[in-house]
């Protein structure tokens, strides 16, 4: 028996309200799937427009980071607070947006030893310093230029 992905009721697609629908149908068409947190969250449908707005902004805006660089911090941060779900799903939209099949995995596993460009790799040590060691972080040091 296939165990849940939520403790909470997942609609079908056909119960949910028509824009989170065609929203995640637009994904699955993308991303040739549908990330279960979306149907997980899909029962409260005001917190997933809340959700998905706010990923919009930090992963669809403008912000001098390339879709791609974005999603690499993503998938290293995952990695280091250890939500195997982050790693898998954002993994597979970095695979297709950096057009490179190993980059996920070699990022999750070791971002010291995957093939990043200087940039992407002191990017994504600034990302895991915030990430495990905020206090640490200070304009003086960090932000430079």
């Amino acid at each position: 028996m296939e165990k849940p992905i939520s403790r909470f009721p997942v609609p079908s697609l056909e119960q949910i309200p028509e824009d989170l629908r065609n929203r995640i149908i637009e994904i699955q068409e993308k991303t040739g799937f549908v990330p279960n947190v979306f149907l997980t969250l899909a029962h409260r449908p005001e917190e997933l427009r809340a959700f998905m707005a706010y990923h919009d902004a930090l992963m669809e805006g403008d912000s001098g980071l390339s879709k791609a660089e974005r999603e690499m911090i993503v998938v290293a941060t995952s990695a280091v607070n250890d939500c195997q779900y982050c790693v898998i799903a954002h993994g597979a939209i970095l695979r297709i947006r950096a057009k490179n099949p190993r980059i996920s995995d070699q990022i999750a596993i070791n971002y010291r030893k995957a093939d990043l460009t200087l940039r992407e790799e002191a990017m994504l040590e600034f990302a895991l310093k915030v990430a495990s060691s905020s206090g640490e972080v200070s304009d003086a040091r960090h932000c430079e230029g």
